[in-house]
């Protein structure tokens, strides 16, 4: 299943702050700099595999680490409403 943004919510460059936000209605998350990577990857085409694949990739750490933590990130995102799977 793909992982996209719920309606309403989007990642956002705040230029003025010079940060990136989560901007979702009556709700606003401030993603850290890892947190970042892996929202810039959700496209409504990636699932959570392709994710991590790419992270793992990039950043030539362990699939078991990287995977566990894009899993609970994005099962947060989820719960919170910023996230679904299609």
């Amino acid at each position: 299943m793909s992982l996209k943004f719920a309606p309403g919510v989007r990642l956002h460059e705040d230029k003025a702050r010079g940060r990136w936000i989560i901007m979702a209605p009556e709700l606003m998350f401030i993603p850290d700099e890892i947190a970042l990577e892996v929202l810039r990857l959700v496209d409504g085409v990636r699932n959570e595999a392709a994710i991590v694949a790419a992270l793992v990739e990039k950043f030539a750490a362990p699939e078991e680490v990287i995977g566990a933590d894009v899993a609970a990130m994005l099962d947060d995102l989820i719960a919170r409403g910023a996230l679904r799977r299609d």
